[in-house]
């Protein structure tokens, strides 16, 4: 069945009507271009960042429902002083500047995107190609930006049916091939993946219309082994020399052998009328993972007061751990897992733009929606026997340890409970309102004023249940098979995930209707609300400044912001009541944009712009909720740990200096710095503050003292008369801000990649296109988990893509593709100790595909 659906996928590129018309799209919302391949694509890119008023890095369609990558997040990981964690095997959230997600604005068609994850951050992984015209990252601020953005804004624009010339039709399709499958059996190795954009004009070419869609079954497989941490405070001296030897908690292996389904649609419709034009639009993206993993968890080995002492043997000890080792009697447990979890976004808008006399208007009214259920089940089984526990995880991707026994025999197993795990329910709801006005004027150098105002609306929640279920009925042993994984111990798990546990569990285990939720699902649920209202006024600035023409922009944004977060109360463990708290705050953004022309030819520039910034504060950290103890002598604290509902945003006093050379069509050498100093940047740690009118000593999120992040960034791009290309960047980042964890030796500010770099060679002529990337970053800390505070320090990555191409006819191409070419893992090293390390493997992805183009 699953050949048959890759095949009529794929089958389907023919179905398309014959009809002859060229593609034409365009970079931005001004300039409207041919665009035919990779150097048109480069040659638009630079020409919307060369024009444009603000510090800028842009992505531009290769052609129509083409832009150089699957997703656009694939593209902005590329860009220079840009980055992605990585997920999934996918790119995902961007990290700028030496910043993190937290820092980065995201928007589409200029509007504000609520999001399924819990802070404000969003997956651009969720955006295929066919949906999107291109990309403005914005390094610098303007006031009539969005504020949000303290590293980037990054602007998402679909297409405008509008700016091309009659009907245009695009479907791909592809078979993708992920190599891992091969060593995890079961595992699915080939995905389908199919995607098409539909545009035309009509009634006199005064109504525009665009449809796209893309559908994608991709395998979700890894292989991934991770280290618990160590026993720091109540370990003991185990080799008899005075010292602690602190020992490890535990380990665990996964495989994963699941499914990432995704899927996505846009409409968009526009009316021009004379001046005025009314645009209506519509995305929604879908994905579905079903993702059946399979664990074994060793743990009880932390030697707590030194109780195990007897048990130890060929100890490695480095540095005060033990990094390899050998423990007798030890029993490890089976884990036979399925992920399951439901994301949807949803964004609308209207927007109208008309003139009244020397006044341009414009009214954009959106609404935006994400929704993430998700629940893991975990079907877990202990040893009947033990054995000894060997085991050397001495850093540098070095891991291994042996059970000791047979885990690959259902017989070795007591009888199997079910745990389900945050059953949980996000939602997020936001909704805005846009006003603008602009008139041109000659007043000195101010030869444009722009005014606007906006309000918006956001109110995000959480809610989750957890509960575990004893059988009812035994599962016999010939329900099970052995999984053999290289590098792993066999596992057990069931044929039949499905069938299996309702028959062993009943048929509701996995309902969450009816259950009562435990202490701590009381207190891990909350809901945020968000009012803001901001106004904003601009100067677009054309003139002479000591022989030098400038041209640039000056304006100042004022936002106000009403917050209230809301959750449960527990107090030495009683029952949770509701808790709720709040502030409000006010900031003044002012922004000055500067760009000198050295020459006549306008072809040298130097750029210059100061600007204040904001980033509010995550949403799920402004909760209320709060887990304290009450010490029965008022005089001693409240302790415990909390959200905090009176986080203020970050702020950033910013300077950006460049130097750009445009010494040549689709060519660009340039280099460029930049300074932030950052206050109120947010961290856990333990506060004292007063809670209910008393002392208090919590752990929770905080506005803390801040410091200066600041950088270089180095560009060079170039296409030659051969059909030869080159594009390479360079960025130096530095910092003297630290998180507040691990306490003896912090991590450096989330995202501070201190080399991050870049190199794409590509190729173009007699209808074959060829590229190849490399992209390198140096380790970075990030937050992998949902959990606020879970920092890691993501080891140093390169990346290799390659890609080939070729015009069978004017509109058909056939496509080749190689991601993850030297397949890169992914390591994180926690409490900055490198004998406690995670390692992913998720493998190299191939794909072979058609491009058919009415």
């Amino acid at each position: 069945m699953k050949q048959k659906k890759l095949s009529w996928l794929i089958a389907s590129l023919f179905a398309l009507p014959l009809a002859a018309a060229d593609a034409r799209a365009q970079a931005d919302e001004v300039q409207q271009v041919t665009v035919s391949g990779i150097r048109s694509s480069v040659r638009n890119a630079l020409a919307v960042k060369e024009a444009s008023d603000s510090m800028v890095e842009v992505i531009a369609s290769e052609d129509i429902g083409k832009l150089p990558d699957t997703t656009i997040a694939e593209s902005l990981a590329r860009l220079p002083g840009l980055s992605s964690g990585i997920d999934r095997g996918n790119a995902s959230q961007v990290v700028a500047r030496g910043l993190g997600p937290r820092f980065i604005g995201a928007t589409l068609n200029g509007r504000e995107l609520a999001t399924s994850e819990p802070d404000r951050s969003v997956r651009f992984e969720q955006f295929p190609s066919e949906s999107l015209s291109g990309a403005t990252v914005y390094k610098t601020q303007s006031a009539e930006l969005v504020e949000g953005g303290v590293a980037t804004t990054i602007d998402l624009k679909t297409v405008q049916p509008l700016k091309y010339s009659g009907r245009q039709a695009s479907l791909r399709a592809d078979a993708l091939y992920y190599a891992l499958g091969r060593d995890i059996p079961g595992a699915k190795k080939t995905a389908p993946r199919v995607g098409g954009i539909y545009l035309d004009q009509f009634v006199d070419k005064s109504l525009g219309v665009a449809l796209a869609f893309s559908y994608q079954d991709q395998p979700s497989l890894q292989k991934n082994k991770d280290h618990w941490g160590f026993n720091e405070n109540n370990a003991g001296d185990i080799d008899g020399d005075g010292k602690v030897d602190k020992t490890p908690w535990g380990f665990q292996d996964k495989v994963l052998r699941g499914t990432d389904e995704r899927s996505s649609v846009l409409g968009k419709v526009e009316w021009k009328s004379g001046e005025s034009l009314l645009t209506a639009d519509a995305y929604y993206a879908l994905a579905r993972i079903r993702e059946p993993g399979l664990q074994h968890w060793s743990g009880d080995i932390g030697n707590w007061d030194n109780g195990q002492k007897g048990r130890y043997s060929k100890l490695d000890i480095r540095n005060g751990y033990v990094a390899g080792a050998s423990v007798a009697d030890m029993g490890f447990s089976n884990h036979d897992t399925l992920w399951v979890q439901d994301t949807s976004t949803l964004a609308l808008g209207v927007n109208g733009k008309t003139t009244a006399g020397a006044w341009k208007l414009e009214a954009d009214l959106s609404t935006s929606r994400a929704q993430r259920d998700s629940q893991w089940r975990d079907l877990r089984q202990f040893s009947r026997g033990t054995g000894t526990l060997s085991w050397a995880f001495t850093g540098g991707e070095q891991q291994s340890f042996s059970l000791g026994q047979d885990s690959g025999n259902p017989a070795n197993f007591w009888g199997p409970t079910m745990h389900i795990d945050t059953d949980g329910r996000l939602k997020d709801e936001l909704g805005a309102l846009h006003l603008n006005a602009a008139r041109d004027i000659e007043l000195g150098p101010v030869k444009r004023l722009k005014f606007g105002a906006r309000a918006t609306h956001r109110e995000k929640s959480y809610g989750q249940t957890t509960w575990q279920v004893a059988p009812i009925a035994a599962i016999p042993d010939a329900d099970y098979e052995t999984v053999n994984v290289a590098g792993m111990a066999p596992y057990i798990a069931l044929r039949d995930f499905g069938a299996s546990t309702a028959a062993a569990f009943g048929p509701g285990a996995f309902d969450a209707a009816g259950r009562p939720r435990t202490q701590n699902d009381l207190l891990s649920g909350w809901k945020v609300r968000e009012r803001g209202a901001s106004l904003y006024g601009q100067a677009d600035l054309d003139g002479t400044l000591f022989g030098k023409t400038f041209r640039g922009n000056a304006g100042l944004r004022v936002v106000h912001t009403t917050q209230t977060g809301e959750g449960m109360q527990a107090l030495n463990g009683a029952a949770p009541t509701a808790v709720g708290d709040g502030t409000s705050y006010t900031e003044v953004l002012p922004s000055v944009n500067l760009i000198f022309n050295v020459d006549e030819t306008q072809e040298r520039q130097v750029r210059f712009s100061i600007a204040r910034a904001m980033s509010r504060a995550p949403l799920d950290e402004m909760r209320a909720s709060r887990n304290l103890n009450v010490d029965a002598n008022p005089t001693q604290p409240l302790t415990g740990g909390a959200g905090n509902p009176q986080l203020k945003p970050m702020l950033a006093d910013q300077i950006d200096l460049a130097y750009q050379w445009y010494f040549d069509k689709g060519a660009l050498l340039s280099a460029g710095l930049f300074y932030k100093d950052i206050s109120r940047y947010i961290g856990i740690t333990s506060d004292k503050t007063t809670l209910d009118g008393r002392g208090a000593l919590v752990t929770r999120s905080v506005n803390g003292k801040g410091g200066n992040i600041r950088g270089v960034e180095l560009v060079y791009q170039q296409s030659f008369a051969n059909g030869l290309g080159l594009s390479g960047n360079y960025a130096y980042t530095a910092s003297n801000i630290h998180e507040n964890i691990p306490a003896a030796k912090p991590f450096p500010i989330e995202g501070l990649m201190k080399h991050n770099g870049g190199l794409t060679v590509w190729y173009e002529k007699a209808g074959y296109e060829a590229r190849m990337s490399a992209n390198y970053h140096s380790a970075f800390v990030r937050n992998p988990t949902w959990g606020a505070g879970q920092l890691v320090d993501n080891d140093a990555e390169t990346y290799v893509a390659l890609s080939f191409a070729k015009h069978l006819t004017p509109k058909l191409q056939l496509r080749f593709g190689v991601d993850n070419v030297t397949n890169q893992k992914v390591v994180y090293t926690s409490a900055n100790n490198p004998y406690e390390q995670e390692v992913t493997e998720f493998g190299r992805r191939f794909n072979l595909g058609l491009s058919y183009k009415l």
